[in-house]
């Protein structure tokens, strides 16, 4: 893997992108957690920053910058705030099956909408009985004339509720496994029921909810490429979102470890300073160590994104997510840790860091299945 750095302007962006999240973002952080309600004001303010541009090209009414400005992106709002990171996340989410695999006029309908923060996606895979094992499906559509009919159920659905679109992956032969499945996109107003929010530990501005689809009519120009690839844009989906996981990870590190140790700094036991204790240091090296590992991991995979997607982004994405996400959690239990009791209280936001972190390593491919990526690519090559 080559080193990876950023430019000059990369990181006056980042620059330019904390001082945002800290005047605009952070103040709402813990309100919008406690009340599990959606970040609109902090979402109102990344539209008039144009933030939901920020990976999708000219043409299509985004910015055309690259995944790596992306990630910083979506690392300094989840600094600060995780379930504001991932309004940015999830509409990008449920796009890039258009963007890479849609036809153009499904891209022209679309993409700009989304692109402008007017109108927000979300991407509809899991069922109850079908989470990582994607082939056993059973939501179907049916083809009828000149529409398909969609009738089944997605669960843990990011956004439900709130999305204008949601990408839906059905079964259009049900004995082909998962050569037997195809894309959609599906409009809300179709037809759409959101029949449950879940009552979640972290991530709590983000409404997770349960879709049912009851005979929806949607049309044949809709489907996301040809019938049964809805398997590969799927799987190559995840492969290109799965950095930005691991970079709101990395985010939510980093917001961790700069509250605790700023506040171990300030605090006095036995007459001198937490940090003065040489355990205390090696805790804090340890934890910056494995922010910056991850990091380097993010922006690597990032970069694949851009210019190697069908080589060694399946590995270094699934690598980036999973070292990422396993760094948020362990970071966010010695940060609280550095805190001592005032950790375990919701005066401070540690505790609501170690929560959202969790969410990491379980969305888009739980970390065991990262694993598994990983093992078959280096046992196959």
């Amino acid at each position: 893997m080559n080193n990876f750095s950023l430019s000059q302007e990369q990181k006056e962006f980042r620059a330019a992108i904390r001082r945002f999240a800290e005047d605009k973002v952070a103040p709402h952080a813990a309100e919008v957690d406690r009340s599990a309600s959606f970040p609109w004001d902090s979402f109102k303010a990344c539209v008039e920053m144009e933030l939901p541009a920020l990976g999708f090209p000219e043409i299509y009414g985004g910015s055309g910058a690259s995944s790596v400005d992306q990630a910083i992106m979506v690392e300094e709002l989840a600094r600060v705030c995780a379930s504001t990171s991932l309004t940015m996340l999830i509409s990008k989410l449920g796009m890039i099956p258009v963007l890479y695999w849609g036809s153009e006029e499904l891209k022209k309908r679309y993409i700009p909408k989304v692109a402008a923060g007017a109108a927000q996606a979300s991407y509809c895979l899991s069922e109850p009985d079908a989470g990582s094992d994607v082939a056993s499906m059973k939501t179907k559509a049916v083809r009828d004339g000149d529409h398909y009919v969609l009738s089944g159920t997605k669960y843990w659905i990011t956004n439900a509720g709130i999305s204008d679109t949601y990408t839906v992956f059905a079964k259009t032969d049900s004995e082909a496994g998962h050569r037997g499945i195809s894309a959609f996109v599906v409009e809300a107003d179709w037809g759409v029921k959101v029949t449950k929010l879940e009552e979640k530990l972290g991530v709590r501005g983000s409404p997770t909810g349960e879709v049912l689809f009851d005979d929806v009519r949607v049309p044949v120009e809709n489907r996301i490429g040809e019938e049964g690839q809805g398997f590969y844009i799927a799987m190559g989906t995840l492969d290109r979102s799965r950095p930005m996981i691991g970079a709101q990870a990395v985010g939510i590190a980093q917001g961790a470890i700069d509250y605790a140790v700023n506040y171990a700094k300030q605090r006095k036991q036995f007459g001198k300073a937490v940090t003065d204790n040489q355990g205390i240091q090696f805790m804090i090296a340890d934890m910056e160590t494995k922010i910056e590992a991850s990091r380097e991991l993010v922006y690597h995979a990032c970069s694949l994104v851009d210019e190697d997607p069908d080589n060694e982004l399946s590995k270094f994405g699934a690598m980036a997510k999973m070292f990422a996400s396993d760094t948020a959690m362990s970071v966010t239990v010695d940060a609280l840790q550095l805190l001592g009791g005032y950790g375990f209280t919701k005066d401070f936001p540690l505790e609501r860091y170690m929560r959202d972190a969790k969410i990491t390593q379980i969305y888009e491919g739980t970390n065991q299945i990262q694993r598994i990526v990983i093992a078959r690519s280096v046992l196959n090559r």
